[in-house]
């Protein structure tokens, strides 16, 4: 035993460390066969006596490649250390990784992977849940996550999915309580983990955004599938609402009383019940809409309520108690491909009524000569107005609510003298609900 340690040490020498790490290069490419041959480029003298001694064949000075077979380089290793060339080189440096079966069981976890991914409903039933998955397929994910062994990771991923797809009249949940529900762990979904990453890249595509890059466009995301990152945060502005209840109801009731805007969040209306009594309570997208609202009619000015962008949850509770309390929203909103999905949704989940957003009110606009900016990203369709999407492609100009606030703030005047019912045109929509 002695002897074969002594004799193990003599191959650690330099003239034997390029030879030995091409055989190693070379048994963990194909699993330990032996049936190749490896090479040493302008070996120097001592390589070349080393390789010499291996194979018995004598090679003159001088000579730019030495080849051996590794099976004689394995016999050569048995008969001075009496261990073969894999167990010699594990000795030497450490276990040989077996690269075929490594990518063999690497290929098989990221099929598990792909097939409960595809056993998801998601995988049927949404086009951004399969471009999801084809994307982590194509950037190389899947791969890692299957090489981590993250597996049970894009699992929760796909419950969360599952979980954020639930109907929108479904009640909020808090991120960590979501989080606690899918992992058991309220902090498993807090920004930069896998888990959160992974959800978030597919509601983005859901949304059909760029993947969030600060925290008020990740909170957004969240929003839009009724989970809650922060309550404070969650808000929806808001003129001349009044309300019934303590607390925040008071709270809306003096605003109005001075015509102020009054910003709401989620929390205040979690915190505090409270009874909405408008039969109509008009909608913008632009907060700059309110503001012109606020300062030419104010007191008077119609209940009338500001999503600032993307509808916020505190926007949909809102909304809610509105409906529910026998209210009515009017909406209007950007004529560009993002404003018309903000309005389809708003539609489709409070049966609100599209309030100058129609295709005649787009071309209206669309046709001045004043500077346009052209249409941007993917079509979306306007069941409301079927012509209006058509429209809006053919002609290929975005219209910004803020460009025509003259005619709503008419609208809203002709509100306050009882003439709106015949004046302000409102189109009706059907129950279609959107795919």
């Amino acid at each position: 035993m002695n002897g074969g340690t002594l004799d193990l040490d003599r191959y650690r020498g330099p003239e034997y460390r390029r030879l030995l790490a091409a055989a190693r290069k070379s048994l963990e490419r194909t699993g330990g066969g032996l049936t190749g041959r490896i090479s040493v480029a302008q070996p120097d003298d001592a390589e070349r006596k080393a390789i010499i001694g291996i194979t018995g064949v004598h090679q003159p000075a001088m000579t730019k490649r030495l080849t051996v077979s590794l099976a004689d380089l394995d016999a050569a290793l048995r008969r001075a250390t009496g261990l073969g060339l894999a167990a010699v080189l594990a000795a030497l440096v450490g276990p040989l990784v077996d690269r075929p079966a490594k990518a063999a069981g690497l290929a098989a976890a990221r099929a598990v992977l792909i097939a409960t991914a595809e056993a998801s409903p998601l995988h049927e039933s949404c086009d951004w849940y399969r471009k999801w998955l084809a994307d982590l397929h194509r950037d190389g994910t899947l791969t890692r996550l299957a090489n981590e062994g993250d597996e049970a990771v894009l699992r929760q991923a796909i419950r969360v999915l599952d979980f954020a797809t639930r109907p929108a009249s479904a009640a909020p949940i808090a991120l960590p309580a979501l989080a606690a529900q899918i992992t058991g762990d309220t902090k498993s979904l807090n920004h930069g983990t896998t888990l959160a990453t992974l959800v978030l890249r597919a509601l983005a595509l859901r949304a059909s955004v760029s993947r969030p890059a600060s925290a008020a466009e990740r909170r957004e995301l969240w929003d839009l599938s009724n989970v809650i990152v922060d309550d404070l945060a969650s808000r929806v502005l808001v003129l001349n609402v009044t309300a019934q209840g303590n607390g925040l109801a008071e709270w809306l009731t003096d605003a109005a009383r001075y015509g102020t805007p009054f910003q709401v969040t989620l929390h205040q209306l979690a915190t505090h019940p409270l009874q909405l009594r408008h039969p109509r309570i008009f909608v913008c997208e632009n907060p700059a809409v309110l503001r012109r609202a606020c300062e030419e009619l104010g007191t008077a000015c119609p209940p009338l309520v500001c999503t600032e962008g993307r509808p916020s949850t505190a926007f949909h509770r809102l909304a809610r108690l509105a409906v529910a309390a026998g209210g009515e929203l009017w909406y209007h909103g950007d004529f560009d491909w993002p404003g018309v999905a903000i309005a389809a949704d708003i539609i489709d989940r409070h049966g609100a009524r599209a309030w100058r957003m129609g295709a005649s009110d787009y071309l209206s606009r669309a046709k001045t000569d004043d500077p346009c900016i052209a249409l941007s990203g993917v079509p979306m369709p306007t069941p409301w107005d079927p012509g209006l999407c058509e429209t809006m492609r053919e002609t290929g100009r975005a219209v910004y609510e803020e460009t025509v606030t003259d005619q709503l703030l008419t609208d809203l005047t002709e509100h306050i003298s009882g003439s709106a019912s015949s004046r302000a045109r409102c189109v009706a929509i059907g129950p279609a609900r959107l795919a």
